[in-house]
């Protein structure tokens, strides 16, 4: 897996919409090509109080992909040198973050919810939950 990624590498990932032509709503599909891995594991985050953040860490090899299922809520991306923060609010996008980059998921709007599709089960040793270990990691 790649540990160098950068800000550059993190995608926002088009998924398919198929509206009712009746009115009855949209259906999204997250089949096997849309996402550049296979999904071992998936789990959501709801009632998450808007003053708290989730996240604070980065993975050594897990790929992951956010989307909102309802709501909204911010990601702070950091790739040790730079940090950018991307809204999610649009159930039909969701976010690829790749290795190495350390995540931060905060501002959830009343009813938010974040379902994460990602490539591998739990693993503790995957995890990076110090900062400064993240930037030794990185290099910095």
């Amino acid at each position: 897996m790649k540990h160098n990624s950068t800000l550059a590498d993190i995608q926002m990932i088009e998924i398919p919409k198929i509206s009712d032509p009746d009115g009855r709503g949209n259906l999204s599909v997250v089949e096997k090509d849309i996402l550049p891995f296979p999904i071992k594991r998936v789990y959501y985050l709801y009632d998450v109080p808007s003053n708290s953040s989730r996240g604070g860490h980065a993975h050594i090899d897990l790929v992951q992909c956010l989307i909102p299922l309802s709501g909204s809520f911010d990601v702070v991306l950091d790739d040790g040198s730079s940090k950018k923060t991307i809204t999610l609010n649009r159930p039909d996008r969701g976010l690829l973050i790749p290795t190495g980059i350390w995540r931060e998921l905060e501002n959830f709007s009343s009813g938010g919810v974040c379902l994460s599709l990602v490539s591998d089960v739990y693993k503790e040793d995957d995890y990076i939950r110090e900062y400064d270990e993240f930037l030794s990691f990185k290099g910095a």
